[in-house]
């Protein structure tokens, strides 16, 4: 139960709210501030974190006096507001009041090695210049020079992702193919990387390219609404040879899906390429249109599955092989490259952490790079590594497979007890292990109601609580799930 200051800061928030989105406009406000959450209250300053530096940087240059004008307004207690990113600052506001009060360095130019598998991607915010460059007012992110096909390291778990994407790469006269390519995978995987490096061949080939994140789309569409420039917004737009937009699953705002549907079907109509890559495959962007969905699984949609250990290692020994160019008397020997590979298994960046990590032990304390030294240096990757994201299809599968009836019977409207406890047991694994909302889940277990799904997931918890036989099963269910 929260305390009676947190539950008033958080009704005054919740007004705020509600008056940005009436004086902003529904589209408005779900593109920049439906991501917008209180963290606390704290000595006249209101902290607030959005998931993204992008949205931190576009809220703060075009809407930080409004912000500030309606909490003032629903709260004399509040004098100031400051905005952080949530996944490098957490819920820490002491953390968020040290960032933002710290003196901001100079810009520098980039020291970081090539990328192998598209951990790095461009800046958030572009120079003006760049902002207004090819992309004109469009916003698109300049392409990272790093992020090349020579660059990319090719694995058995990203084969067919590379071989697909150089495919439309280079397609003979300019002729789009696999339209629209999807690629799906989690973070640090490669799909970054390889939108870049096709962007980099295409353009080479003097056509017009552009890549826009999912933010800067929207950024672009909602600046063109204000600026009533909508119409020459979309005749650009359409206009190009080849459309890259990343992390589409963030895409939001009714009016702004419509739009980004007409897009795909213009240059898919017209014959112009179309990449795309998010965090999961077509069917599970729940928050998409329906019609926007079936379009992006018309193309080639291809997942870029987890680093096997081959693929982590020649990453890491590519790393290192670029460090010592720098750092002659760097050396990490085959024995803590192997070690590595095994520990860390997340993803590409976790492996980039791992390399600084020991370069920083070799030219700090000057001592060679052994087992336990590596071992310490990666401590923490290997103890805040991700958990495997777990699919509702893949929970499906399991339980069909587990209690003798067939994914079908699962999500078919059969109520025989054969049929219904694993039913309602994979629905509450569904509940537990992913971040599905109750109708998202209901509606891909055979399109039920939200209702169906909370009865299911309470059933099952009270009776976890009365058949250990039952408890010791689910808990079984839900090791090979995360294995």
């Amino acid at each position: 139960m929260e305390a009676p200051g947190e539950q008033s800061a958080s009704d005054v928030w919740t007004r705020v709210k509600r008056r940005l989105r009436a004086e902003l406009g529904e589209d408005i406000f779900a593109s920049w501030f439906g991501r917008l959450e209180l963290d606390s209250v704290i000595e006249g300053c209101a902290y607030l974190t959005v998931p993204t530096r992008f949205l931190k940087s576009w809220i703060e240059s075009h809407y930080a006096d409004r912000v500030l004008a309606v909490y003032r307004s629903e709260s004399g207690d509040v004098e100031r507001v400051s905005i952080g990113v949530r996944s490098t600052l957490g819920r820490d506001p002491a953390a968020q009041r040290r960032v933002s009060e710290a003196p901001r360095p100079a810009p520098t130019a980039s020291t970081a090695l090539p990328s192998a598998s598209g951990e790095l991607k461009t800046p958030s915010l572009p120079a003006p210049q760049e902002a207004r460059g090819e992309s004109g007012d469009l916003g698109g992110a300049p392409l990272d020079s790093r992020l090349t096909f020579e660059s990319f390291i090719v694995g058995r778990s990203n084969a067919l992702a590379h071989a697909a994407a150089d495919r439309v790469a280079h397609a003979q006269n300019g002729q789009a193919i696999y339209n629209p390519l999807y690629l799906h995978a989690g973070v640090g995987l490669g799909k970054t990387h390889l939108l870049h490096a096709i962007g980099h061949e295409v353009r080479a080939q003097g056509r017009r390219v552009i890549y826009l994140t999912a933010d800067r789309f929207m950024y672009g569409f909602v600046a063109s609404l204000k600026a009533q420039t909508s119409l020459a917004f979309k005749e650009r737009l359409r206009g190009i040879d080849l459309l890259i937009i990343d992390d589409v699953q963030f895409i939001q705002g009714k009016q702004i899906q419509q739009e980004f549907g007409h897009t795909l079907n213009a240059l898919i109509d017209a014959g112009r390429q179309i990449v795309i890559a998010a965090d999961r495959p077509p069917a599970d962007l729940e928050n998409l249109d329906e019609r926007v969905r079936s379009r992006l699984a018309g193309g080639l949609v291809v997942e870029v599955s987890a680093l096997d250990e081959a693929l982590r290692t020649s990453i890491l020994t590519t790393r290192v092989e670029a460090l010592k160019t720098i750092h002659p008397t760097f050396e990490v020997g085959p024995s803590v490259i192997a070690y590595v590979a095994r520990a860390i298994t997340a993803n590409g960046r976790d492996l980039e952490g791992a390399v600084n990590r020991l370069l920083a032990h070799a030219t700090l304390t000057g001592s060679s790079i052994t087992l336990e030294t590596a071992e310490t240096a990666i401590r923490d990757l290997v103890r805040n590594r991700e958990p495997k994201r777990v699919k509702i299809e893949d929970i499906q599968k399991l339980v069909a497979s587990r209690y003798n009836v067939s994914r079908s019977d699962i999500l078919s409207e059969r109520r025989t007890a054969a049929v219904v406890r694993p039913r309602q047991i994979a629905m509450y694994l569904s509940k537990v292990l992913t971040l599905r909302s109750l109708p998202e889940i209901g509606r891909r277990f055979g399109g039920r109601d939200h209702t169906t799904v909370l009865h299911a997931v309470r059933k099952i918890e009270k009776a976890l609580g009365e058949d250990h036989a039952l408890s010791d099963e689910v808990e079984l269910l839900k090791r090979m799930l995360q294995e």
